[in-house]
């Protein structure tokens, strides 16, 4: 299903018959309404980033809603799409912390293959309807996906950004892990408490103190 080690550390979890029930759920309303992401790409978090190999984890709530926007990743849109506000505040706070120049292209596929889990908790979502699945289950499931990459006997550096992100806090108990919380970086609130919180070179020099090679974030 993943084609990497998540199909061991979750396969107790897609057996269970809430997830099935998702699924049925899911597929269904694809054939009756315009979804995002693609179908194909729903998992695609966890396609790119193996349980092995995460070492950063950011969380967000549900896919972009927007024509072609969501690519399965959080916060990341596809190639040749504008990038969103949330987002160019993202690689503002970037370039002011890692001085990396500002992408032309809002994918994050880069960061994902890179060892960053971009995880949604939400994973799908109607067009036009920002939170239409909330009501899914789906976040069960991505709550999981966290208790057990809280089981991870190496460091895991998590950026929490924004209330809904802080509420994940509390799955997060390893003592090993790090934790980089602050305000979202949507326009409202970006000034007053996500610019010059500097959580990637926070996130890198804490990898680095544990031996772990650190996240290349220049998407360019």
């Amino acid at each position: 299903m993943f084609n990497n080690d998540w199909d061991i550390i979750l396969k107790e979890e897609i057996e269970k018959d809430y997830f099935k029930e998702i699924i049925n759920k899911v597929n269904k309303l694809y054939k009756e309404k315009i979804i995002y992401p693609k179908k194909e790409d729903i998992f695609k978090a966890l396609k790119n980033t193996s349980y092995k190999d995460t070492k950063v984890v950011i969380i967000g709530q549900d896919p972009y809603h927007g024509l072609n926007e969501a690519e399965g990743l959080c916060f990341s849109v596809k190639d040749g799409i504008k990038i969103p506000p949330s987002l160019r505040n993202i690689f503002i706070e970037l370039k002011n912390d890692l001085g990396i120049e500002i992408p032309k292209s809002g994918s994050l596929v880069k960061w994902s293959k890179e060892g960053v889990l971009l995880l949604n908790s939400i994973l799908t979502v109607e067009e036009d309807k920002p939170l239409s699945h909330k009501k899914l289950g789906w976040d069960k499931f991505t709550d999981n996906i966290i208790r057990k990459l809280n089981e991870k006997d190496e460091p895991i550096v998590y950026m929490l950004w924004g209330n809904f992100a802080k509420s994940k806090k509390e799955l997060i108990t390893n003592p090993k892990a790090y934790i980089i919380e602050s305000n979202h970086p949507s326009p409202l609130a970006a000034s007053r408490g996500f610019f010059n919180t500097k959580p990637f070179s926070k996130a890198n020099n804490y990898l680095i103190k544990n031996k772990i090679k650190p996240v290349n974030f220049d998407l360019n």
